[in-house]
């Protein structure tokens, strides 16, 4: 679990306050397309998705918040910029928590009113500052975009939203580099209370996506700092949900389905173990089984490193072993590991 923040609810899921690390994503078709959005999103909720954000870019979208209300069963979040109105329109159609920029939303009797109607309703406000949105005041201050900027803006505006008598917050301060991002969260975890929403913009496709996100959310999380997470692709936003389960798995925070641990091979290794593995991961993809399950290469790896596993298998010289809790159960043929693996996962 994250550090004890100060407790946020967002619609019906409580983070901060050492709640579990939620996961959220956000819908990528066209706010004009309801059919389209409400499909991705109950295909984002099955895959595991907890809050869900979707950018509502002026009046007409905000009937998108309604529809999305009734199709699933988590929290729906607005993303808005620019114009104060959308942000009082979302919170009188039942949003459960809106992002915004307090700077781009107009002068403080904007930010005052919206202040002002999420809290009569009982709605959260993220202030989500990133590199592209620090003050030019405070750019010209530390020479551009840094750590030190990030948290300053970001306190810039809570303080402002303070000043209205609100509380309800959570904050963000995302960046594109890594390192930046790591920082800002690092400085800003050590100033302020409120519940932190961790994520690298712009972080890329698939692949180096996963990766930078790995390293800036899970640096983090290991550190104790974030208490709900979105990891930023390119590509379908399911596949944010199937990376964040991977890194809060990976961190030990939360257990998502079955943990399938595989050493690296070496000279010893005698079976096609690489092919194996991959074929053990892909059969338990969708098991919900919280069981680790080891695919070692040789005896000297399986049940000597992998001694906690709950299940494994161990390659020899076209044979194996099945053990578990390293202790070995029986050798079979080679060919027969993978089955006689699943045989033994299905009995647990």
């Amino acid at each position: 679990m994250a550090g004890y923040t100060k407790k946020v609810k967002i619609g019906n899921i409580t983070i901060g306050g050492g709640n579990p690390v939620a996961i959220q994503s956000m819908l990528n078709i066209p706010a004009n397309d309801i059919k389209g959005n409400v499909a991705q999103a109950v295909a984002l909720e099955k895959a595991g998705c907890e809050i869900i954000r979707t950018a509502v870019p002026n009046l007409e979208a905000v009937k998108l918040v309604d529809a999305l209300k009734q199709a699933v069963n988590i929290p729906v979040v607005a993303d808005i910029h620019f114009d104060y109105k959308i942000a009082l329109e979302c919170v009188a159609a039942g949003v459960d928590k809106i992002r915004i920029n307090p700077g781009n939303i107009g002068d403080n009797d904007r930010v005052k009113a919206v202040a002002n109607a999420c809290k009569a309703n009982n709605v959260p406000i993220r202030v989500g500052v990133n590199s592209g949105s620090v003050e030019k005041n405070i750019l010209k201050k530390y020479g551009g975009v840094t750590a030190d900027a990030l948290v300053e803006s970001a306190l810039y505006h809570t303080d402002l939203l303070n000043k209205f008598d609100f509380d309800d917050i959570v904050i963000s301060m995302k960046a594109s580099d890594v390192k930046l991002m790591f920082d800002a969260y690092k400085i800003a975890a050590d100033k302020v209370n409120y519940p932190l929403h961790l994520g690298v913009t712009e972080a890329g496709t698939q692949k180096m996506g996963t990766i930078k996100s790995a390293a800036g959310i899970g640096g983090l999380l290991l550190s104790g700092i974030g208490d709900t997470i979105r990891v930023s692709l390119t590509d379908d936003p399911v596949y944010e949900i199937k990376a964040a389960k991977d890194i809060l798995s990976a961190v030990g925070l939360r257990r998502f389905g079955v943990n399938v641990v595989s050493c690296p091979t070496c000279g010893r290794t005698k079976i096609d173990l690489i092919g194996l593995a991959k074929r053990v991961e892909d059969a338990l993809s969708d098991c919900d089984k919280q069981i680790t399950v080891a695919v070692m290469g040789c005896v000297v790896n399986g049940p000597g490193e992998a001694k906690e596993a709950d299940i494994g298998i161990a390659g020899g010289d076209n044979c194996g072993i099945i053990f578990k809790k390293g202790e070995i159960l029986r050798k079979v043929d080679e060919s027969q590991l993978f089955d006689e693996l699943m045989n033994e996962i299905k009995g647990m």
